[in-house]
């Protein structure tokens, strides 16, 4: 069933003009063919009949050309409709092209073996009983703060070492001082021993 009101209007239009038509072809036909005799009444009234019938037709002849018009509106309104729908559906797409990528590349994040999870860390339960300001910030937060206390601890550790390899080196100088030194006294004893055997051989000669 036809609701549009515009295709009301010309099919009511259209049933009316058939109407006229009809109407005026059948008064025709039941007039005299020579229309000179026909009476100056029937005359009139065909006249007015014709009249009445391009009236009609002028006003269907409207509508046409108003639905002509209003159909490549139409048309045109559609074109542009289905072309922003086009490109929507291909931005979508690349959305969902994105959102794809974008998930592999946090899956691929979330998977990754990171250097600082194989850092010997100390446990969650024993930084948080050092350091309980920090007990309410998030995970990243938490691993942020445990790494910079390795660090610290590392850095503390590297300075004892060094001051500790310092206190090694200057003890080994030391050391070797101390066996040069016994070194050269070996060796100033030795030249006094060979010095003092030809008076400890006069001493053992007897008289």
């Amino acid at each position: 069933m036809i609701s549009d009101p515009f295709l009301r209007s010309v099919l009511d239009a259209s049933a009316a003009t058939r109407i006229k038509c009809l109407e005026l072809l059948s008064n025709t036909a039941q007039s005299e063919p020579d229309t000179e005799s026909l009476s100056l009444e029937k005359q009139i009234e065909l006249s007015k009949q014709r009249k009445l019938l391009n009236a009609h037709l002028a006003q269907l002849r409207g509508m046409s050309r108003n639905a002509v018009l209003s159909v490549r509106h139409t048309k045109q309104n559609t074109a542009e409709a289905r072309s922003e729908i086009d490109t929507l559906h291909l931005q979508l797409q690349n959305l969902y092209y994105e959102q794809r990528h974008l998930r592999g590349e946090i899956a691929a994040c979330e998977s990754y073996d990171h250097k600082y999870q194989q850092l010997p860390l100390i446990s969650v339960e024993q930084f948080l009983e050092h350091n309980p300001d920090i007990a309410g910030g998030d995970e990243n937060t938490l691993m942020v703060a445990r790494i910079e206390h390795e660090r610290k601890e590392r850095e503390a550790l590297e300075s004892a070492r060094q001051e500790l390899l310092k206190k090694k080196q200057s003890l080994i100088a030391e050391n070797k001082k101390r066996k040069d030194d016994l070194a050269s006294l070996d060796n100033d004893l030795e030249k006094f021993i060979d010095a003092a055997k030809p008076i400890q051989k006069i001493l053992e000669k007897e008289y």
